[in-house]
This record gives structure tokens, sequence and C-alpha cells, in this order.
């Protein structure tokens, strides 16, 4: 059997090309791609080679926000039958190392992930999988909408180290599908004032139907400077970098009271990142990093039923995979009012 695939194979360069499948292994399932969501981290292979300090090795398949349907099962799979509808869950653990044994499944010392190098992401029409990594998704819940629980379960993961007390402030940094979840998040969890700070006007208003109560042009106005002069100097209880560019970083450093608490979701484009650490060190900052999710994915599902329309209101635009060149471009440019774009069938 073939089926499609789109390759990145050089920087900001996608070719569509057709690759045979296997049958799916031992307890593997075969599954039928019905959308993938674009990533920030998509979008950093995309147009900078790299994620992080992990380079890019071409050609390679991108996407790990995927939902379908199970197309065949393989030998020992239970539970699962064709037809069934999933999301898919990007990461295959090893189970047995110091981290997964202890729970830090997120940390895994073997990890691999869908859509790095040497292990294909959905950026295709069919895969095997294991099925452990399948998530049933709910009778009423689109393929489109069910790409939405890996990111959310990335931003609930989040909020263990946001660790929100009902009317606490917080600022979020950068409105892309991250930082929209995050205010989701925040209101639903019973945050008092949320500021949301994003440079691009559509974003700025998608925010605010997120749930913001004011929204900051980062181009237009010193930040730190106007949510200090919003929280009469005592500034907010935590910030949440979703952005981790354009010393946004930095800015919540400034932005957050003493004895605050800072939670850094972005990837950086940057290997090293400044840090002003004098201010970070008088106000005994507590700062936080986020390694994708960790068991938070069945939550992420549930809430994601819940509150349907408020969060499927941030894809804002899809495109089929024969266009996906076009759909990343729109992506890295935030042309057209763009949110969250989904590549569906």
């Amino acid at each position: 059997m073939n089926a499609r695939v789109a390759e990145l194979c050089g920087l900001r360069q996608f070719r569509l090309l057709d690759a045979a499948l296997a049958d799916p292994g031992p307890g593997e399932v075969q599954v039928r791609i019905d959308a993938v969501g674009i990533c920030g981290s998509d979008l950093h292979s995309y147009a900078e080679g790299a994620v992080g300090d992990t380079p890019c090795q071409y050609p390679m398949v991108l996407g790990h926000e995927p939902a379908g349907a199970i197309v065949r099962v393989g030998a020992g799979v239970t539970g699962w039958n064709a037809g069934d509808r999933a999301a898919f869950e990007p990461a295959i653990y090893c189970y047995h190392c110091e981290f997964c044994r202890t729970g830090h499944h997120n940390v895994c010392a073997n990890l691999r992930f869908m859509s790095m190098p040497g292990d294909p992401g959905f950026f295709r029409d069919y895969a095997n999988i294991p099925a452990h990594n399948l998530i049933a998704i709910p009778p009423g819940m689109s393929a489109r909408d069910a790409t939405i629980i890996e990111p959310l379960a990335v931003v609930l993961h989040s909020m263990q180290f946001v660790a929100l007390r009902p009317g606490e402030t917080a600022a979020v940094f950068g409105a892309g599908p991250i930082g929209l979840m995050t205010v989701v998040c925040l209101k639903l969890a019973g945050a008092g004032r949320v500021w949301a700070i994003e440079p691009v006007a559509a974003r700025r208003e998608l925010a605010l139907q997120a749930g913001a109560d004011a929204v900051l042009d980062p181009s237009a106005i010193d930040l730190s400077r106007e949510i200090l002069r919003d929280t009469g100097g005592r500034g907010v209880d935590v910030a949440i970098d979703c952005a981790a560019t354009g010393g946004s970083t930095n800015n919540c450093l400034r932005a957050t009271r003493h004895a605050g608490r800072v939670v850094v979701t972005g990837i950086p484009v940057e290997v090293q990142v400044p840090l002003e650490f004098s201010p970070m060190r008088r106000k005994e900052l507590a700062i936080y990093t986020v390694r994708r999710s960790n068991h938070e994915t069945e939550a992420a599902r549930e809430m994601l039923a819940a509150n349907l329309p408020r969060f499927a209101a941030m894809i804002t635009h899809t495109r089929p995979l024969e266009r996906i060149a076009e759909a990343f471009h729109q992506v890295e440019h935030r042309a057209d009012g763009v949110g969250k774009l989904v590549i569906a069938q």
C-alpha cells in the first residue's frame, strides 16, 4: 500500500511523495490521519532548521498534533477496532528508565518523538503507531477539533508550575495557539485579571475572545512598566512565556511580583538566552520550564469536550495536505488573521 507523505526536505521546502506503507506490527495499529495541527515547534524546523539545539535532518516528516481513525489492528491489540476514532500521542517512551519509573515520562532518557529526526511525524495519510498511543475521542468531536488535545495537554502540564490560586493575576506573553489555550485555562482555573501580550492585532482579538481581560501590543509600549502600573507597582503573581522571543522572558521577569512564578512554555530560537539575573534574584522568582505534557492527555480531552466552542474558535484556517507549503508560509507570516491552522483531509 502506498500513501502520501509531506517531507520537509530543506529550509522552507516541502515535497509531496508516495511512500510504501507496511502492515502494522504486533501491538500496533494502522491509522488514517484526518487532521494535524501545525505547532510552533514545527515552525521552528521549517523556518530555522532546528528546534532549540536540535538541528533538522532532512528529509523529515513533521506534525505531532494528529487525529483520525483506525484502519487495521496488528497482532495482540485488543480494545480497538477498525473505524474507531482517536487522537494519536506522538511520544514513544521506554517505560523502564529512571524517569519513566518515577512518573516523569516526558523526560524519558530514551524518548522518541514522532516528528523529530528518525521518527516520522503525521503530515501523511497513514501511519503505524503503538496501540497505547491512541486516545479515544467522543462522537461529537471532529478530528479537526481533536488536534487540540495534544497542545492542550502541554498547557495543562504548564499549569502544574503556574500553580494558580483563585483570584491571582497573570500575564501571558504570546497569543499564538499555546498562549490562547493558556488564557482559557487560566480563566477556567479562576484567575483574576489576565493580560495577553501579542504584537499581531488579529491575535490580540483572539486573546480577548479567549477570556483575556486586557491585551497589550509589545511594539507600542513598555510592557513591564505598563503591567506594573496596572498592578499598582506590585506586578502579576505569575507570568507565562508562550513566545520565548523578542526579550519576552526578561519581560516576564520584570512584570512578576516578588516571590512570584515565571513559566517558560515557548521554545527560544537562540541556544543561549540572556537572562536579567539580578532582578530575578532580588525578587526570588521561581522559574520553570516545560517539556511537553506528562499524564495530562486524558484531562485535556475532557476539558476540550466540556469547553469545545471556546477552544475550537482559535482554529481559524484549514488546508489540505497538498497545500502544506502554503499553510506553513501563512503561519510563519501570521497572514490572514491566522490563529491555529490545521492540515485536514
